[in-house]
């Protein structure tokens, strides 16, 4: 099934996007790049805004990403674009941090162009960017298939790891489809 799909992945670089390239019949992968123009290339790799995706409608047939999402300024006009380019019953297959012990928490936003602290600041390390630290807007909670359904996904799972950890996590995997 996977060979014969059209993907695209939110990222240009580790495991998921290796095993990805070797396993599907077609990969599109980019990178978010600050003040690069989406759908333009920097170093070779395609630059994308998840919140303005320069793809045609009903482009693939599944969308992946790792540890993205809470980096996102405005989630859920990235979901309802990322269900734009999905086509008819295509699957969004993704983690985040989550904690399924209470609902999605939002740390920042964007209110005039300047981010707004809502609590104090959590920054990841951000290995597309040389691991420099990247604002987490929102820590996701158990409220996170409520909140890709309201994007208009016809439904949503939190899928728990079954065995020990994979690469190193055993953090859930949210599966939304169109």
């Amino acid at each position: 099934m996977l060979s014969a799909s059209t993907v695209y992945e939110l990222s240009a670089r580790g495991a998921l996007h290796r095993f990805l390239r070797r396993a599907t019949k077609t990969l599109v992968s980019s990178q978010y790049v600050a003040g690069a123009s989406p759908g333009s290339y920097v170093d070779g790799v395609r630059v994308e805004d998840v919140e303005r995706l320069t793809f045609a409608s009903d482009s693939f047939d599944i969308c992946t990403s790792t540890e993205v999402f809470e980096h996102v300024t405005d989630d859920r006009r990235a979901f309802r674009e990322v269900l734009r380019v999905l086509k008819p019953g295509g699957t969004l297959v993704f983690s985040v941090p989550i904690d399924l012990d209470a609902d999605t928490v939002e740390r920042a936003r964007v209110v005039d162009g300047r981010v707004v602290h809502l609590a104090a600041p959590e920054y990841h390390r951000d290995p597309a960017s040389r691991d420099a630290p990247i604002l987490a807007f929102r820590n996701y909670g158990r409220d996170i298939v409520d909140r890709l359904v309201d994007a208009g996904f016809s439904s949503g799972d939190i899928v728990h790891p079954s065995e020990g950890p994979w690469f190193g996590f055993r953090r859930p995997v949210i599966v939304a489809v169109k």
